[in-house]
């Protein structure tokens, strides 16, 4: 992404880097911004900055053994393209548990945590806020679904992707479960629902 940033505006990587982070700041994604700022086509950036080896993602068994097991519909919703996702979850050997994907082509490229995508894919594929949970990694992208009556489930990572993102982690009055593990997460769900002592995080 920095290069092609670099490339299209003419930037030290130094001036692309920066300018990529102010963007997300200010409009929640870059290509929100290079859209905004610069008409970029965001097909074509889409295009490149997904052209990425996917070689370190691995299979995930115990992911298939609970998706396969967890009772309800499981929809992919993602700041990503759909083929970014089918290339992530391909790799993982859990795409055949997602009637679908609902990524930022179909949100009007409008993304996360922007109300306007929550609504239109509650709306685009029926479903009922107060009987969904939202799985995430970015804390500040369930502030909506919190706020729409959603189950929220905060996966942790080590990282803060932005100043937003950092506030939103420390207050955690819109989550509901945090995990750092999704595998371990869903089977405690499971165990849950079976009636057994549960033993995820969260």
């Amino acid at each position: 992404m920095t290069g092609y940033i670099s490339n299209l505006l003419g930037l030290s990587p130094e001036e692309a880097t920066a300018l990529r982070r102010r963007y997300y700041l200010e409009h929640g994604t870059t290509l929100s911004g290079l859209m905004r700022h610069h008409t970029v086509d965001p097909h074509e950036f889409l295009t490149l900055v997904h052209d990425l080896d996917y070689s370190p993602v691995s299979a995930n068994p115990r992911l298939d053994a609970a998706l396969a097991n967890l009772p309800g519909r499981k929809i992919v919703f993602t700041n990503g393209t759909t083929a970014h996702a089918e290339a992530v979850l391909d790799r993982l050997g859990v795409p055949h548990h997602f009637e679908a994907i609902f990524d930022v082509v179909a949100a009007d490229f409008v993304p996360k945590p922007q109300p306007e995508p929550y609504a239109k894919f509650l709306r685009t594929h029926g479903v009922q806020a107060d009987s969904a949970a939202m799985l995430e990694d970015m804390a500040k992208n369930l502030l909506q679904p919190h706020a729409l009556g959603m189950t929220t489930v905060w996966l942790r990572g080590d990282h803060a992707w932005s100043d937003g993102e950092a506030a939103a982690a420390e207050d955690q009055s819109h989550i509901h479960h945090i995990a750092d593990d999704i595998a371990d997460f869903l089977e405690g769900v499971l165990g849950e629902l079976a009636g057994k002592p549960a033993t995820a995080p969260g």
